[in-house]
Parts: C-alpha cells; structure tokens; sequence
C-alpha cells in the first residue's frame, strides 16, 4: 500500500501570533486558544485586526500544539485561530472524517517520542513527516462510517449522563426550592452542628506526618483532589502501609464521609462510596463525616454544590492573596439547611437509583469507547 505525507493530502494553516497584551473577556474578535479545542468555546477577545483567512467555523479540524496534542472538531460560533493551533484542511484526495479519525494516532505516537522538560511542543517538520496511508476513497468513506456511528452512540450516552445530572438538580429543588430564598423555611445550623463531634471535619496530614517518599505502589489509597473531581470514579494513584495508615488513622476516609477540595476548584465534593475501602485524606482535601441523624450525606453533597447560599459563604472565606482556599475552622462556621430528615433520605433514594441509572450508561459508554480504540488501531496502528 502507498502512503503519503500530511502536506499531500490537507493544507495545514498556524495560528495568528495576536499580542497577548490585547487579550481580554471581550473585544472584537472571538479567539481559539490550546484550552478551547476540546471545550469548543473562547473566552478570550481581542481588538487586534486579522486577515479573515484564520477565520474558523463549526467542523473545522484543529490540533493543540503544546503540551498533549489534542485534536477536535471546532464546535462553537466562528473565531479566530491563535498561534500554537493550527487547522486541518483535508483536500479533495482524502475523506474528511477519515482523515479525522487518522490524526490522533498519528499525534500520539508523536507525543511518545517527543523530549520534553515541561511541556511538550508539536512542530511543523514532525507533523509535515505523519505518513497518512493511501486507502481508496471508498473504503477511507467506509472506515469514517463506522466511526461516525460509533462517536455518536458515545456522544448519546453522554448527553443521557448530562440529563440525569440535570434530572437530579431539578429534584433537588422541587423537593427543598430555592435555599438562598429569604423565605426559605428550613432551620439552619453550622455544618459542624450536623457532625457528632469537632473532629468529625478534618484536613488531611501535613509537613512531617506525611512525606511523598512513604507512597507505596499498593496498599492503603491516599484519596486526592483527582478523585474527588472524578466522583471517585478515578483510581488513586498513592498509597500507604498499612502502619502507616493506622498511624494516620484521625485522617482516615470511610464510606458515608463526604470529602472536600479545600484549594483549586474549592468546594467540590463527593461521598465516598461503599464500593471502596477506608483510605486516608490528602492534605490538599477536607473530611466531613456527618451525623446520620441529623443530615443524609447525599443531601448535604448535593447542597454544597447546588446551593447559593452555601457557595456564597464558601467564595467568601476562600478569598485569598495568591491562592483560593478554605480551612477547617472556616468551613466549620458554613451555615447548612437542615429540612426533615425524611425528606433528606428520600431525596439520596432518588439519587441513588439515578447512579444506577448512570452506571448502566457509563458501562455502555466505556464498551463502545473499547470499540472505538480497537478498530483505529486495527485501521491506524
């Protein structure tokens, strides 16, 4: 079979080097940074004039050239190419969805081979040297087909994801309404005051009490702010000695325990679920084990993210000079809702049988994501 080189089969056209000076939340011209490619929408503007050549309208093929080389159709309103994307043009020898599919296999081998201290950067020699195979167009049409079809299915499964969370959220308020409402009706209390004691909200072990060189391959996980961004779907990374672990048993996380982002994205939380096994906090993470009899888990979780009352207090006390962040004392001062608790546990049965419901999706979504990887290996290498 005869290949060709990239160049021979698309026109491919660099970003705009704009004076990054100029940028800000609005302006004339809309710009597609490395961050958009995936998200598919800019937050960034510009006043600076540029030729309409660099224009890019919904469909187009781009590549992020720094650090991992993403690859994505441009999903939002038509904007500006910046430098370090670059926009894939196929011509008229080759399939365009084929060409698509090609592009990330290609990249990744790239990815593994290129140097890097920091950040790796993707440049014109090496993707002006991707092979691309000569398939007839017919069977390029055929194999892109397939992958449609398949990219779609894994697109329906997350739309259904997106609208049981959704789902969960207007359950959340038809049952308790609007908790930042003056009129709200619940008693409020300090989140401590739904704990047994004081110690029940902790920070994970700091300085001396946990050093990096104690992680161990297996063992007891240290659950990190990953996990809780993840749901806890992602596996951890770090772990303990059992010693260890029971050393630094005052910071364990047990199923029932809500855990906490106390810097970056502070706030996000998640329950640790009965599937796992008792693990220890990071220090970068908050614990709140809560009194069953006083609050449901899942209610106060979902209050915590759902809540503008609550994220309200939350932005407050996380205001910092370099960093956002939020401590024990402080969280201990947020004010919860606290309606029947009745009503709390009928609310988590309802989440609960929507996990179930999202369970299924995301085993289906997984399979065809299996799928997928295995015919373009089988058709890309």
């Amino acid at each position: 079979m005869m290949s060709r080189k990239l160049p021979e089969v698309c026109e491919i056209q660099y970003g705009f080097p704009f004076d990054s000076s100029l940028f800000s939340a609005e302006g004339d011209l809309p710009l597609i940074r490395i961050r958009d490619v995936v998200r598919g929408y800019t937050e960034t503007y510009t006043s600076e004039k540029c030729d309409v050549a660099y224009l890019v309208h919904e469909g187009d093929i781009l590549v992020g050239m720094d650090g991992v080389f993403n690859v994505a159709k441009w999903k939002g309103e038509p904007a500006y190419l910046n430098q370090r994307v670059c926009r894939i043009i196929p011509n008229e020898t080759i399939d365009a969805d084929f060409l698509f599919y090609f592009i990330p296999t290609a990249l990744k081998k790239i990815e593994n081979e290129t140097a890097f201290v920091t950040v790796k950067h993707l440049k014109a020699k090496q993707l002006n040297a991707v092979v691309v195979p000569d398939v007839p167009i017919e069977e390029q049409k055929k194999i892109a087909a397939q992958l449609n079809v398949i990219s779609h299915l894994i697109s329906l499964r997350q739309q259904q994801a997106e609208k049981l969370d959704e789902l969960v959220k207007a359950r959340f308020v038809e049952m308790f309404g609007d908790l930042a409402a003056p009129n709200c009706k619940w008693k409020t209390i300090k989140i401590v005051e739904a704990c047994e004691n004081e110690n029940d909200i902790k920070c994970g072990p700091f300085g001396t009490q946990l050093s990096k060189n104690e992680y161990q391959e297996t063992g007891v996980a240290v659950w990190e702010i990953p996990q809780i961004n993840s749901g806890f779907q992602m596996v951890p990374t770090h772990f303990l000695t059992a010693e260890k672990a029971e050393a630094l048993r005052d910071y364990s996380i047990v199923p029932g325990d809500i855990a906490m982002s106390r810097k970056g994205n502070v706030g996000r939380c998640a329950v640790f679920p009965e599937s796992l096994e008792a693990g220890i906090i990071h220090s970068d993470v908050l614990r709140i084990r809560v009194n069953h009899e006083i609050v449901s888990a899942i209610f106060l979780m979902y209050q915590l993210h759902f809540s503008e009352a609550v994220k309200h207090q939350i932005a407050i006390v996380s205001l910092g000079a370099i960093m956002a962040g939020i401590n024990v004392t402080k969280l201990k001062k947020i004010r919860i809702h606290i309606p029947p608790l009745p009503l709390q546990n009928a609310f988590a049965t309802f989440v609960h049988e929507v996990d179930r419901e999202k369970e299924r999706i995301q085993r289906s979504a997984a399979l065809l994501e299996t799928l997928k990887r295995s015919l373009m290996q089988q058709y890309f290498g």
